[in-house]
C-alpha cells in the first residue's frame, strides 16, 4: 500500500499539535505577522511566501528537510505505517507553518507515491 501523509501546520501559541509523528518548529524564519500589509494574508499566498523566504532563508530549510523527509517516509511505510502526520508549528500557525505545509503537500502529492493531504488546524485563528 501506499503510506497516507496529513501535512499539519498549527500555532504553538495555541497549543503543539497532538497528532504530530513528526514535527517542526519553524519560528526561526522571517514572521509576515509583523508586516502590517501581509498580516491579513495566510500562507497560502504567495506574497507571503516570498517574505517568508526573503534572504533564501526557506529555501534553506528546504534544502535540508526535503531530503530527511526523502529518507524518512520510505522508511515509515517499510515499518508498516500506514498513516503519518507530519505537522509544522509556528507562532500563530496562520503564516510560516501553512506555507510550508502547503509546499509539502504538493511535493509529495506530485510524487504519487503517497496519498496526501494537508490541514491547517489555526490557520484561521486571529490575523
Amino acid at each position: 500500500g501506499r503510506l497516507a501523509i496529513t501535512f499539519q501546520s498549527f500555532g504553538f501559541k495555541y497549543g503543539a499539535s497532538r497528532d504530530a509523528d513528526l514535527m517542526f518548529d519553524v519560528r526561526f524564519l522571517p514572521n509576515p505577522h509583523y508586516e502590517p500589509q501581509l498580516r491579513p494574508f495566510t500562507g497560502e499566498d504567495p506574497r507571503v511566501v516570498e517574505y517568508i523566504n526573503r534572504n533564501g532563508a526557506l529555501d534553506a530549510f528546504y534544502d535540508h528537510l526535503h531530503p530527511m523527509l526523502d529518507y524518512l517516509l520510505p522508511q515509515y511505510l517499510a515499518e508498516g505505517k500506514s498513516h503519518l502526520v507530519v505537522a509544522v508549528g509556528c507562532t500563530g500557525g496562520r503564516h510560516r507553518s501553512v506555507a510550508i505545509a502547503e509546499h509539502l503537500a504538493a511535493r509529495y502529492a506530485d510524487d504519487g507515491s503517497y496519498l496526501v493531504d494537508v490541514a491547517h488546524r489555526d490557520e484561521n485563528e486571529g490575523g
